[in-house]
């Protein structure tokens, strides 16, 4: 009689290998765009066939939209699961602060697709961001406000306008990556080294612990226990860090 683990294969099977193609067009998406990007080397990187990714997903445009789901609901239910920890308002935008920096400096494929998806929707194609921001960013924009409020409500943040925290918590994380080498250009120093985003990283979340808190010291003291709980993540050295590269090997 078979055994379970051999009745449960040929089901897994097909999940198994779809997730590998998956994985390979993100990659291969990231690095070239829906344009540059070549199914014969997802697939030859996935270790199928190409007819095989015509099988599950049909055409490239229809891989690409389901590569970009995937990875853009992964950051979805991470940042989801940090407003549910049951902290502190204050604490939970520490928390997503610096979830976010370590998302841009760790997910640099969701960075690069989102940074193509915005060319084409600045360009006139409505392409993924009518989906995202239904799906993705309507939860969290939901979540990050409800937060904030109740922070204000009971005293422990600032009474200022909420989305302001928002993007003093998130956009100066978006404007270091971006400007980043033209303040090399400027000042010779190199913001991309470990030294350097590991210092920029604290000093995002000291200043949240002080600019957003009725209580400085509080908010210092989260602050300080949030840095020591939360490991500078590992950081890829594979040339790219915010967008994606200018050429890979073909």
């Amino acid at each position: 009689m078979p055994s379970q683990a051999n009745l449960r294969a040929p089901s897994d099977r097909p999940a198994e290998t779809r997730a590998r193609i998956l994985e390979a067009a993100l990659s291969e998406f990231s690095a070239f765009g829906l344009a540059g990007a070549r199914t014969d080397r997802i697939a030859l990187s996935a270790g199928v066939n190409k007819a095989l990714l015509y099988y599950y997903f049909e055409s490239k445009e229809n891989l690409y939209l389901a590569a970009l789901e995937m990875i853009s609901g992964r950051i979805r239910d991470t940042s989801i699961a940090l407003f549910m920890r049951g902290e502190s308002s204050g604490e939970s935008v520490l928390r997503v602060a610096l979830n976010h920096f370590d998302r841009i400096l760790t997910q640099r494929e969701f960075q690069s697709l989102m940074q193509q998806e915005m060319i084409r929707f600045h360009q006139g194609e409505s392409g993924a961001i009518p989906v995202l921001a239904k799906r993705v960013f309507a939860p969290l924009h939901a979540m990050f406000q409800a937060i904030l409020r109740d922070g204000v409500a009971s005293g422990e943040l600032i009474d200022v306008d909420w989305m302001q925290i928002v993007l003093s918590a998130l956009g100066a994380n978006v404007f270091f990556f971006l400007s980043a080498p033209v303040w090399k250009i400027v000042d010779s120093e190199d913001r991309y080294s470990p030294e350097s985003l590991a210092a920029r990283r604290k000093s995002l979340v000291e200043f949240l612990g002080q600019a957003v808190f009725v209580d400085r010291k509080h908010g210092a003291e989260l602050a300080a226990r949030v840095l020591a709980d939360t490991p500078m993540p590992e950081i890829k050295n594979d040339g790219m860090m915010f967008g994606r590269k200018d050429e890979r090997a073909q």
